[in-house]
């Protein structure tokens, strides 16, 4: 058995994930810019640049998708098959993001 601080990983992950999820709502409402990577070391005019409420919206539905699937992995931990779909599909989901981030997220006029 893992013995963790409340010998529970549900509990544990739970936890985390509400952070995670909070964070999200940090990022939207504009008070997280600083944790979104790449933009809060980008000079004023790479920022010019960027669409920011596109990408506060992107950074924060990334944040509630990793909090839901960091549940769904504990709670499927018993079935190895599911864990590996949705690692898979979590993994497609990122990457599309991640593209449309350097894509939608980007300001028509630059």
């Amino acid at each position: 058995m893992i013995h963790t601080i409340t010998n529970s990983p549900v509990l544990e992950i739970g936890i985390v994930s509400i952070v995670i999820a909070l964070l999200g709502v940090v990022v939207l409402i504009g008070k997280g810019d600083w944790l979104i990577a790449g933009y809060n070391t980008a000079s004023k005019e790479k920022k010019a640049k960027v669409n920011i409420k596109r990408l506060r919206w992107l950074v924060a539905i990334v944040c509630w998708l990793t909090a839901v699937y960091s549940m769904l992995m504990v709670l499927c931990a018993a079935n190895a098959t599911l864990c590996a779909m949705l690692t898979i599909f979590f993994v497609i989901i990122i990457l599309l993001f991640l593209i449309l981030a350097n894509t939608w997220a980007k300001n028509p006029r630059y």
